[in-house]
């Protein structure tokens, strides 16, 4: 396994990530498959109290017990479950993050968090109050460092002006190139890490049935597919071609891939020591669909 640091922080994470919103076996084999993911030298967790109502938090802390010198812990905050647990509203005000930073160290079982992070955003949210809740937990000690989850340029550049964040997590894959625009050079000379996710679409780029995603039609995904799965050939997986894909981007820190068996596993903490994406192999990927951009929250 191969680890970077992530940003401005002090913490060195595994290019591969695990996305733990994936896990939905019993607690066993749950923890199994984290323990295991330990063994492949994986150390970057990622969950969030959004999950399973908190459950998935709970899951990780317990299955880490033990462990957590040698982890890096992420979860995030903003997203408030309604009473009668029908669905949730946007909450990025600083004493809903105050208040759920607590549950999420009881749940997590940890005196603090790694990465506390935003889960999603938008321009017209009271910013300047949210920075202050992050700022004010790091004075603290109950959290290391803070970041976003966001797609939207908008929201990523107020927070990259008026904020300490050392992450931004956002989606990236060859279906999904809408970063390279702006935000991932934006990012990269702020020395800001990314945390890549849905580096496979949703499976579009493994083995799942083409259909429409974002604003590519069902013929476009199926030649995207068939461009990974004919440069992968004997040498790695189509998974595998996928997430190098997304980490040969110098702005990218970590694909933080959604694990659910141990199979998953193994072939996502193999991505780095197979054979890695030639120069020649990149640009034909490339070719292979025409690029895509953000066309709202620019």
């Amino acid at each position: 396994m191969e680890y970077k640091k992530l940003g401005k922080s002090d913490l060195n994470i595994s290019c591969i990530g695990f996305g733990c919103m994936s896990l939905k076996g019993t607690n066993e084999e749950n923890e199994k498959i984290i323990h295991q993911a330990l063994e492949y030298g994986i150390n970057y967790f990622d969950t969030a109290d959004l999950y399973d109502k908190g459950m998935n938090e709970t899951l990780v802390g317990k299955a880490l017990q033990g462990k957590r010198a040698e982890v890096v812990i992420a979860t995030k905050v903003g997203n408030q479950w309604r009473k009668d647990g029908s669905g949730w509203d946007w909450n990025p005000n600083k004493d809903y993050i105050l208040r759920e930073v607590e549950e999420s160290l009881k749940r997590l079982q940890t005196d603090y968090i790694d990465l506390y992070q935003l889960h999603g955003g938008t321009i017209d949210d009271p910013i300047d109050e949210t920075i202050e809740a992050f700022e004010m937990l790091q004075k603290q000690g109950k959290i290391r460092h803070y970041g976003i989850s966001s797609i939207r340029p908008n929201v990523i550049r107020d927070y990259v002006q008026r904020s300490n964040i050392v992450s931004v997590m956002m989606q990236y894959s060859l279906l999904d190139r809408r970063p390279e625009e702006a935000c991932l050079p934006l990012l990269q000379d702020s020395n800001i890490g990314v945390l890549a996710r849905g580096s496979v679409a949703s499976g579009l780029l493994v083995n799942k049935q083409p259909i429409q995603y974002l604003n590519y039609n069902e013929e476009q995904v199926k030649k995207a597919a068939t461009a990974i799965k004919t440069i992968s050939g004997p040498l790695r997986s189509s998974a595998q071609t996928a997430i190098q894909f997304v980490l040969r981007h110098p702005a990218i820190t970590s694909a933080v891939v959604g694990i659910r068996t141990l199979e998953q596993l193994k072939e996502a903490s193999e991505v780095m020591s197979a054979p890695g994406l030639t120069a020649t192999e990149t640009e034909q990927l490339q070719k292979s669909i025409e690029k895509n951009f953000y066309k709202e929250h620019r």
